[in-house]
Parts: structure tokens; C-alpha cells; sequence
């Protein structure tokens, strides 16, 4: 499967000149975790919930641009990307959230809410169940010593 199969395709995006109070509102509003941030066609950014300080993060955002509080570099990725290395890759770096672009064009979002609802849905694949045998006792492998006289 590829991230282009679960990517999120309506990306908001924010100047990095927005003011931090009105890219959180837009993120209340819409009920997102992550902005991508673009300067004309250039992706240079991205604010995430964690970035704006939170719920509770109203002294955070006071006063400040997104591009204060922005991550960079972002971390891009093809629509080919399979979801195993995506999610290999936001783990490895500890990030929530990956950009789906092309030639510098934003396509898409791959977040980890998105990874879990594929986890949680299953994948479209059968399974090939097989019979486990159950062991309910397990004695010694060793010639005269067994586990019922307990001499070895």
C-alpha cells in the first residue's frame, strides 16, 4: 500500500507571516494537528498542534508568526511511498506527520492518525491462518529425568 491511498488531500496551508493565534484558530476550527507551511509555491515549514503550544498554549502563540514557531526542514515524500517506510520514517525521527509532494507541489498529508486508522481498519489482504498447537505441559528434553519425579 502507498501513502497515497491514505493521505489526507485537503492540506491546509498558512504563510509563515500568519500570526500564530490565527493558525491556531484555523487548526481549532477544522479540528487538525498540522499546517503546512508555504511561501508562494515553496513548501518551507510545517506547525503542528505540539508547535503552537497546545491547548494551553495561548502565551506560546502571543505575539509570535508561524514561521517562529514552524518546524523545518519538512520532511517530504513521494505518493509511490509504501505506508511501511512512511511510518518507518516518522518513527525514526519521531515526527507526526510526513508532506506527500511532487515537484514541490503539496499532494497530500500522511499523518500518524491516518497510519492508525489503516491499522485499525485492517488491510484489504487475506491472511493465511494456520493451527497453533497449544503446549500444556512441557517437561525435559533429557534422557531419565522427567518433570513428573522431578529428578534430574
Amino acid at each position: 500500500m502507498r501513502v497515497q491511498d491514505v493521505m489526507t488531500r485537503e492540506v491546509r496551508t498558512v504563510s509563515p507571516k500568519t500570526a500564530a493565534d490565527a493558525a491556531w484558530d484555523v487548526m481549532k476550527a477544522r479540528g487538525i494537528h498540522h499546517l503546512v507551511v508555504t511561501q508562494g509555491r515553496t513548501i518551507v515549514g510545517i506547525l503542528s498542534h505540539r508547535d503552537a503550544g497546545g491547548r494551553l498554549g495561548a502565551l506560546v502563540r502571543k505575539g509570535h508568526v508561524v514561521g517562529d514557531l514552524m518546524t523545518e526542514p519538512v520532511l517530504t515524500v513521494p505518493p509511490e511511498t509504501t505506508v511501511r517506510k512512511a511510518a518507518n520514517l516518522m518513527r525514526g525521527r519521531s515526527i507526526g506527520c510526513l508532506v506527500v509532494a511532487e515537484a514541490g507541489r503539496v499532494l497530500g498529508i500522511v499523518t500518524v492518525s491516518d497510519l492508525l486508522e489503516l491499522v485499525g481498519r485492517g488491510l484489504d489482504r487475506h491472511v493465511e491462518t494456520t493451527t497453533r498447537w497449544t503446549i500444556k505441559h512441557r517437561a525435559p528434553h533429557r534422557k531419565g529425568r522427567t518433570a513428573a519425579t522431578g529428578m534430574w
